[in-house]
């Protein structure tokens, strides 16, 4: 196939990587790219998704082996566009390919990480554990080899990851590479970011450590987690029994985000199911502007409220405060309602952190629109550029496919016109 007939997608999340599937078994060439150094986006990092509750993983490997079996795939990790010129059945696309230190030889047989004498912070799981500087995401990372994080690794100066392999998989001499790629047209799905919580000063974010986000209880709760899917608190490991959950946070906020972030009541009426699972005798408290379930989501909003352990409160969050001798955790709030003030200690709060666009802090580098908030204005788009899932507006995963699968018909049309 002519290098101008292939379809270009930025970000490995699944909108990405459903688009790139899809378009594939359609008939067309595929190169996906993906700055991280592993595919799935935030997906692998949510312990259920809606709208079936089951673990991400089993969607994600259906896709992953989809990748696998096609001979029309090809794919880059910690690859980012550094420019995009041309037009419609005619890009020319700079990628930028950092080094993984870590080549196809790689059986992730886990010896780098164990003979690796470096801790960093384990951005997968939002800072609530450490990982090695060598490393893998989790088991079912795609794809299944190690890598190596070069803000922290020694290099040669330390070298004990290339003495324990061995495969001869270690390359710590890898260096960053440039590619020109010639495409037809191009699927921008870079994906979301979490809004940073430590900017909402009277909520205890980023200060507070039983103060967590939403996604960071995702974690906790996932059996590939830091705790094994024990709901813990950070402070001490403690059993969280006793959980608010503050919603909206920083969402429809003028200060922050100005935007319903739309995902943020599904998923904290669904992390308080996970906790109720847990422990019998849980209790869980959701302060709420308005709860949003839309559409089929209603019965499951309706399912939770039933439940006498869990109650849910009108009112806004004024502050959370913390108690420095148990490590418990004040909320102060108002219960619209009821009429009154609440002041109330839990053993851990989840914020409804919102989502951003990851156009908002790192725009793509070629001829986009943006609103004020970060999203990409898609009638503005040039012919052959299509955006897709969260870059447009927050979404959850059933739409982000749906979305997907929609504009792979239209790249198809692209590079066949």
């Amino acid at each position: 196939m002519a290098e101008n007939k292939k379809v270009l997608v930025i970000g490995g999340g699944f909108s990405g990587l459903t688009a790139a599937v899809e378009t594939a078994e359609a008939g067309s060439e595929v190169i996906i790219i993906e700055k991280t150094p592993f595919f799935g986006g935030r997906v692998t990092q949510l312990n259920k998704y809606f709208p079936k509750l089951c673990p991400p993983n089993c969607g994600l490997e259906i896709n992953f082996k989809r990748i696998k079996n096609s001979g029309d795939v090809a794919f880059y990790t910690l690859a980012e566009v550094e420019k995009i010129s041309g037009q419609e059945g005619n890009f020319d696309v700079t990628v930028k390919v950092k080094p993984r230190y870590v080549n196809d030889k790689c059986v992730g047989c886990n010896a780098c990480a164990e003979a690796c004498p470096v801790e960093m912070p384990n951005e997968f799981n939002f800072g609530l554990d450490k990982t090695k500087a060598a490393y893998i995401t989790h088991n079912q990372a795609f794809p299944f080899m190690y890598a190596i994080d070069d803000r922290y690794c020694k290099g040669k100066a330390c070298g004990k990851c290339a003495e324990a392999c061995k495969y001869d998989a270690i390359d710590l001499d890898m260096k960053p590479e440039t590619l020109t790629l010639k495409v037809g047209s191009i699927i921008l799905a870079a994906g979301w970011d979490l809004y940073d919580v430590s900017k909402l000063d009277n909520l205890g974010g980023g200060k507070i450590r039983n103060v967590v986000t939403n996604m960071q209880m995702e974690r906790l709760a996932s059996p590939n987690g830091p705790t094994g899917g024990k709901i813990l608190r950070p402070s001490d490991g403690k059993e969280a029994k006793n959980i608010a959950f503050v919603q909206c946070a920083g969402s429809r906020d003028e200060n922050h985000l100005p935007y319903c972030s739309f995902i943020c009541c599904m998923a904290s009426l669904k992390q308080a199911t996970y906790l109720r699972e847990q422990y019998e005798d849980s209790t869980a408290r959701i302060f709420y502007i308005d709860i949003r379930t839309p559409g089929r989501y209603e019965q499951f909003y309706w399912k939770v409220k039933d439940d006498p352990n869990v109650t849910l409160t009108k009112g806004k969050v004024a502050r959370i405060t913390e108690d420095a001798a148990t490590g418990d955790v004040i909320v102060e709030a108002e219960d619209i309602l009821a009429g009154r003030k609440i002041r109330q200690a839990f053993d851990m709060v989840v914020l409804a952190a919102g989502m951003v666009p990851s156009t908002k802090n790192s725009k793509i580098p070629a001829d986009i629109k943006y609103t004020d908030d970060g999203f990409v204005m898609p009638a503005t788009l040039q012919k052959g550029i299509y955006a897709v899932g969260t870059l447009k507006s927050p979404v959850d995963v059933a739409k982000s496919v749906q979305e997907a699968t929609g504009v792979a018909i239209k790249s198809i049309q692209s590079v066949r016109r």
